[in-house]
């Protein structure tokens, strides 16, 4: 059955997939938030809002986050197809 769709910053899915950013950044010795913001090229609060579900990444930032993570965004997207 399909969710219906809401606000995707509350949804069950946006939750796993931010959990999933999270967890793979933190498997990543010595990767702090502000050592991913600086990669990327942002304000490291905008990293913490993002890890905390204040504030939600469009596709392209998503993309971004995971070229810097060294991770495939195709499994973050599988990890809330599964969901």
């Amino acid at each position: 059955m399909i969710e219906t769709m809401k606000r995707s910053l509350y949804s069950q899915k946006y939750e796993i997939l931010r959990r999933w950013l999270k967890e793979e950044r933190l498997k990543q010795e010595g990767l702090s938030i502000r050592k991913l913001a600086e990669a990327l090229d942002i304000h490291h609060s905008i990293v913490g809002k993002i890890e905390q579900g204040e504030r939600k990444l469009d596709i392209i930032e998503f993309v971004e986050y995971c070229d810097v993570l060294g991770v495939d965004p195709k499994k973050g997207i599988e990890l809330i197809r599964e969901t």
